[in-house]
């Protein structure tokens, strides 16, 4: 039992980290322009497949920094040739274009790289059990993973609360005609915002690939419960975001690793009632619901807390 708690807590710890990963690069966005943007985790997989194949020519190291980038300079078109031509036309238009672009780029990495999983492999260099818990080993990647994704939450936090660029860029959405007047390009710095969350979610990508599977479907599936942590933290807030990620990373984690059901703990039905939903529903154990246990979350969050943890109600 010792061993299943710390484990499930470093694992939790791990995937609500990289949650957080993911989920700060549409909360910036969101936070500064108001775009919802639905093709954000298609980001990601972007950065896993360019990741993939820079490692292949150049290697690992290399590939971690320039792919988060080609990542972001594709961010950055997107929002110029895009979302700044269909920003006049509302919020719906911007929905539609990023929710478009998803499966666009969905269907571009298929004919590319294919629909079955690359081999993209962790470092030679971080390919070792970093510490032995009881009679488990645990990578010394995935610490790794989990100290690029802390220091990515203290920078964001120390640049836009405590930098020059962090404040243009706040009153640029608030303010956007003064901070114009004050001789900045508007424009610019909502393309360069947007950059850097997609970069976020390339990084993220980069990172992750080697660790879970790399293939043409990982967008879909980690992009749904992306908008949950969004949601759940309170849209536009980073710290609600990072506290958001770890919950559902831990609560996930902990439901995986669980067997239990009801009847475990009260017994077996009646054997004359015979086969109905009530006796699957009694015999489910948690772990079959983990998969939806985040979503039931955001149903209660939504009911109760429509604003989030740390969200606010617009004036």
């Amino acid at each position: 039992m010792a061993e299943l708690i710390v484990i499930s807590t470093l694992n939790g710890v791990l995937f609500g980290m990289l949650l957080f990963l993911l989920s700060s690069g549409l909360t910036v966005i969101f936070s500064m322009m108001g775009v919802l943007n639905f093709a954000h985790a298609s980001f990601y997989m972007l950065g896993a497949f360019f990741g993939y194949q820079l490692t292949r020519w150049i290697g690992f190291w290399p590939a971690l920094v320039i792919a988060p980038l080609l990542v972001g300079v594709v961010g950055m078109g997107v929002e110029r040739y895009g979302l700044r031509n269909t920003h006049k036309h509302g919020h719906v238009a911007e929905l539609l274009l990023t929710f478009g672009l998803a499966f666009a780029i969905e269907e571009i990495v298929s004919m590319i790289w294919g629909k079955s999983p690359v081999d993209y492999r962790v470092p030679a260099v971080l390919d070792f059990p970093a510490f032995t818990v009881f009679s488990t080993n645990y990578p010394a990647y995935k610490i790794f993973m989990l100290v690029v994704s802390v220091v990515i939450f203290i920078a964001l936090l120390v640049t836009l609360k405590r930098t020059r660029v962090g404040l243009i860029v706040q009153a640029a959405l608030t303010h956007p005609s003064m901070v114009g007047h004050l001789g900045h390009n508007v424009g610019r710095v909502f393309m360069l915002v947007f950059g850097v969350g997609s970069a976020l979610a390339g990084l993220a990508g980069v990172i992750a690939g080697p660790s879970l599977v790399t293939q043409s479907d990982m967008a879909a599936l980690l992009g749904p419960i992306l908008f949950v942590v969004i949601v759940f933290g309170g849209l536009g807030s980073l710290p609600g975001a990072f506290i958001a990620s770890l919950l559902i990373g831990l609560i996930q984690t902990f439901a995986v690793a669980l067997n239990g059901s009801l009847a475990s703990v009260f017994g077996p039905l009646d054997p004359s009632l015979g086969p109905s939903p009530l006796t699957d529903i009694w015999n489910v154990t948690i772990a079959q619901i983990a998969p939806i246990l985040p979503y039931l979350l955001l149903v209660l969050v939504l009911i109760f807390r429509p604003m989030g943890l740390l969200g606010t109600r617009e004036s």
